[in-house]
């Protein structure tokens, strides 16, 4: 392995792989530990290049998102965040990271993750069968759910009781 090669574990990438939006994306703060900067330097370098960065490829996470990212304990509290709202990158923001970050443990580091994402991208691609064989069952199992619910709705027979029917003596008859 060269001198300036960077290993990184697929898994510690792959821990910071959210889902937000529909994308794939990593933050800001996780991508600038990888690449061993600080996550204001790697803001700035995004804001003096936004020509390089259109919407597809980063955005700007709101108080919605950070709030649901501190609940389900991505990010611990919002102070990690050092007050700012994070940039999402999708893996193409990731991959043009390597134009403004121009070192050789960036180009290391993108080519790391874009392994990631690939590896990812296969894994899902393998398990598609499975994915689909889930889906089916979900699918027996609501018309299962819903057969049930419309029994239960089903009006109960009228029942004939058993034994001596007690008249009521009419009101006039006392």
């Amino acid at each position: 392995m060269p001198k300036d090669t960077v290993s990184i574990p697929i898994e510690r990438i792959a821990a910071s792989i959210y889902l937000i939006r529909g994308e794939k994306v990593m933050l800001d703060r996780d991508l600038a530990d990888i690449y061993g900067v600080k996550a204001i330097a790697l803001r700035q370098q995004v804001r003096r290049n936004p020509d390089r960065f259109p919407p597809d490829f980063m955005f700007q996470l709101n108080e919605a998102e950070v709030g649901a990212l501190v609940s389900q304990n991505v990010i611990p509290s919002r102070q990690v965040l050092g007050g700012a709202l994070p940039l999402a990158f999708t893996q193409e923001g990731i991959a043009m990271l390597s134009s403004v970050l121009r070192s050789p443990r960036a180009v290391q580091v993108n080519i790391a993750v874009m392994r990631t994402f690939v590896r990812l991208r296969q894994m899902l691609a393998t398990n598609e069968d499975l994915a689909r064989k889930v889906a089916e069952h979900d699918r027996q199992i609501a018309n299962l759910y819903a057969h049930v619910e419309r029994l239960l709705r089903l009006p109960e027979p009228a029942k004939n009781p058993i034994g001596f029917r007690l008249y009521e003596q009419e009101e006039g008859d006392a």
